[in-house]
């Protein structure tokens, strides 16, 4: 059982699996930063520095008029805290649109590096094996 064991973590798959999860961890923490530190606060500026992050509404217990959501939380009161959520679905928007522009990115060199550089001229060769032996079949049955 060790043995097998021993082989499976040997196979490719799993090392190339454990390279794309290292590497994976390391581009969300590039994404996030990206999102967070460069576009969002842009985002902000054009819209007025529009944040949502502290809309709710109470739904049971007391809550000071104004309060923050953080301050609404530690008093204990039952919240909605509907404008958290919209903030994630807004980033998650953001991620999904620079992930989506980097993988085409990725894409297009990885075609440019695969594609040759030179095509090289089709040289013409002559007739084929095949065309030469329907050839000598077609002289055979004609009797030539």
């Amino acid at each position: 059982m060790i043995q097998e064991f021993k082989d499976f973590i040997a196979k490719g798959n799993v090392m190339d699996m454990a390279v794309g999860i290292i590497i994976g961890a390391a581009f969300t923490a590039i994404v996030t930063s990206l999102v967070g530190d460069l576009i969002n606060p842009i985002i902000g500026l054009v819209s007025g520095g529009v944040d949502f992050t502290n809309n709710y509404v109470v739904l049971g217990g007391e809550v000071p008029a104004g309060a923050s959501l953080e301050t609404a939380r530690e008093a204990g009161a039952s919240i909605f805290a509907y404008g958290a959520f919209i903030m994630a679905v807004i980033n998650f928007l953001i991620i999904a649109f620079v992930v989506f522009m980097l993988v085409k990115m990725v894409n297009r060199v990885k075609a440019a590096a695969e594609k040759p550089d030179d095509a090289a001229p089709e040289v013409e060769s002559g007739p084929s094996e095949l065309d030469v032996l329907l050839e000598i079949r077609d002289q055979l049955a004609s009797g030539r």
